[in-house]
């Protein structure tokens, strides 16, 4: 009898064992594990300060107005900043070359004819950059720069006309200028044009312009309590990732941050820091229009401009790029290196050195009334030095030399006069003024 009944068993056994499959196999397919979330990695987006735009990065320091008999000049922010303004409104059309070739008496005699005006830029400055302030509607532009700017509106039965030209390269460009409003462009231009304060010309035979105040010139002396941005913000900014920073104490002022890729080191004393991520080097000449907007780029990703830094200077073949502090109109220049600075170099498609105060300027807790010799007077010291070679001068300015004083924490803006020779600014001394002293060098 047993024997009777095996196939029948083994029949039930495979069968329930193939049911047991069946079931399993949809269990399997339609499990989901209760597992607890994963913690994800979050992406901080850091603002240390506000973004700029490009019309607040790149601006003229100084504006000269050409009358038929007289020389107007003004550093005056709120003016300058009225005649920018009108100018946004403007259509720049019919771009085209005029001169490749522009000698230094070319250059001097177009910044003098008259009924015009001068926009002065520290530095030389893509047209394809500033294309981004101007309504400008031609599409071939290229890739060439500036730093004079001159509204022009001699013919006064036509549109005013723009010139772009280059000192450094000789350069001369054309466009014309659509207003959307005769009367504002009359009264935000020309008439501001023409309040200015009254200049006068300082006679170098064939150099450029150059024009100064002819009274003394007022000013105010500033002092600021300085207040700290936490070099762990720029740690969190600009590592890839800040968990993996290492940071180590060099000695009670310096400390250095660094992970596999780049290293920041940070000058506890002068209020300095130094990143660098090697691997992003590049030898490569760079394209100014893309340079800068590169630069200027990267530092608005993570909002550094603390106070209000301006362009100033380009080098595309060693790819370097300086913006300068300005307060109140007029740049500020130190003895310690680059502390007035933000100062880059761009690399492979990123930032390769990036050197910054970070310092900033909080409470201004003193504002002293002071007066300045007039810009005839400083040429004319500058004339009788026996230290200098006048001609060698291409500009004659105001501007602040910044003082550090440690003890009570404070950063003092004293204004004084400064002179340009070849890319170098000097700070005018008052043992110059009486006909000697010595220079120093402001880079």
């Amino acid at each position: 009898m047993g024997l009777k009944y095996v196939e029948t068993v083994k029949s039930i056994v495979l069968l329930l064992l193939v049911v047991l499959s069946i079931m399993f196999t949809f269990t399997v397919w339609n499990f989901s594990p209760n597992y607890e979330p994963m913690e994800q990695m979050q992406t901080v987006d850091i603002s240390i300060a506000e973004k700029k735009t490009i019309d607040e990065i790149i601006k003229p320091y100084k504006i000269i107005t050409n009358l038929k008999d007289q020389v107007l000049g003004s550093v005056e922010a709120s003016k300058i900043n009225t005649i920018l303004s009108e100018m946004g409104n403007w259509e720049i059309s019919d771009f085209h070359l005029i001169n490749q070739k522009l000698s230094k008496l070319e250059i001097a005699q177009l910044l003098q004819r008259p009924s015009q005006m001068t926009l002065y830029f520290p530095g030389e400055v893509p047209i394809l950059v500033y294309d981004n302030v101007l309504l400008m509607s031609d599409t071939n532009i290229p890739e060439s720069t500036f730093n004079r700017l001159i509204i022009d509106w001699s013919q006064s039965t036509q549109l005013p006309t723009l010139h772009f030209v280059s000192e450094a390269n000789g350069l001369h460009y054309q466009a014309q200028i659509t207003l959307s409003n005769k009367s504002s462009f009359l009264r935000n231009v020309v008439d501001v044009g023409q309040s200015f304060n009254e200049y006068a010309e300082i006679d170098r035979g064939n150099a450029p312009l150059l024009a100064v105040p002819k009274d003394p010139v007022s000013t105010t002396r500033n002092t600021y309590y300085q207040e700290e941005i936490n070099p762990r913000s720029f740690r969190d900014a600009l590592f890839t990732d800040p968990n993996a920073v290492k940071r180590s104490q060099v000695d009670s002022s310096h400390e250095e941050y660094g992970d596999d890729h780049a290293f920041m080191s940070v000058n506890m004393k002068t209020k300095m820091l130094n990143y660098v991520m090697p691997a992003a080097e590049s030898q490569e000449i760079a394209i100014p229009s893309e340079l800068l907007l590169n630069t200027i780029d990267f530092i608005n990703e993570h909002g550094g401009w603390t106070d209000e830094f301006r362009f100033t200077y380009m080098n595309p073949i060693s790819r370097h790029v300086e913006f300068q502090l300005y307060v109140d109109g007029l740049p500020v220049y130190s003895d310690q290196s680059e502390t007035n600075k933000i100062t880059q170099k761009w690399g492979e498609s990123r930032v390769f050195k990036y050197i910054r105060p970070y310092y900033t300027l909080d409470v201004n807790v003193e504002k002293v009334e002071e007066e300045l010799p007039s810009g005839i007077d400083v040429a004319e010291a500058l004339k009788n030095s026996d230290e200098l070679n006048f001609d060698l001068i291409d500009e004659i300015t105001v501007g602040y030399y910044l003082i550090h004083d440690e003890n009570r924490n404070l950063l003092i803006l004293q204004p004084c006069w400064y002179y340009l020779i070849k890319d170098n600014w000097f700070r005018f001394t008052p043992a110059q003024y009486s006909g000697g002293g010595e220079q120093f060098g402001l880079e």
